[in-house]
């Protein structure tokens, strides 16, 4: 897409960039949840719970695509965990390979699953939003209470306008002007499973789970 597409460097660099930056917002949002005590709506937070999974998913499926060194040798690593379930293990990782390592069939089979989990995720937000329209929202003193409600609009909205002019601003400046801040030079070196990086680590987002990972020192634990 960058040698062959006008202005294809830009789509994929707003893509790449686009997943950090939805993972930010997703981070807040969920820290927003917890310091306001969210949870008590059991519906509404394990709705939010399965679309957390969902969206990593996703990115972990579409970190795998473009092929490269951190690519290949994070995709290995990650399906490989999956080894360990008893008896079935090594059966569902091959299944999943569509062979016998990660090769060309796994990364047809990401890609198809990058793109049709969005559209699962799009159904699990309205079903997010529609558990959350029938408890309402949480706020920071806890109390709902209809006297000190205000309109949405004008409000909100104008709230939400400028918030939303500074997310762009700041997406485009990641994406124009440090657009490989947040990625890794390995993701530039082709695919090669005969030569393994010194250090296999994911992308930011994925790094607790990486804490959690490097914290276990067996699979089995």
């Amino acid at each position: 897409i960058c040698r062959d597409v006008n202005y294809g460097w830009l789509i994929r660099y707003m893509h790449a960039n686009g997943a950090s930056m939805f993972f930010i917002c997703l981070f807040i949002h969920i820290g927003r949840g917890i310091y306001y005590g969210s949870y008590i709506f059991t519906e509404t937070w394990n709705i939010g719970v399965i679309l957390l999974f969902a969206v990593m998913a996703t990115a972990f499926m579409g970190y795998v695509l473009p092929w490269g060194q951190m690519s290949f040798w994070g995709a290995t690593v990650i399906t490989n965990l999956l080894s360990a379930i008893p008896y079935i293990g090594p059966t569902i990782v091959e299944w999943i390979w569509g062979g016998f390592s990660v090769d060309k069939a796994t990364l047809t089979r990401f890609f198809a699953f990058h793109f049709i989990l969005p559209f699962i995720i799009a159904a699990l937000v309205l079903v997010h939003l529609l558990f959350l329209h029938e408890t309402g929202s949480n706020n920071p003193l806890g109390l709902n209470s209809n006297a000190d409600k205000i309109p949405f609009h004008p409000y909100y909205t104008v709230k939400d306008f400028l918030g939303v002019i500074l997310l762009i601003f700041m997406f485009m400046l990641l994406v124009l002007f440090f657009s490989d801040m947040l990625g890794d030079p390995d993701h530039y070196s082709p695919a090669n499973p005969l030569n393994t990086p010194p250090h296999i680590k994911p992308e930011w987002y994925f790094l607790f789970a990486y804490a959690i990972l490097r914290s276990i020192p067996n699979k089995l634990g």
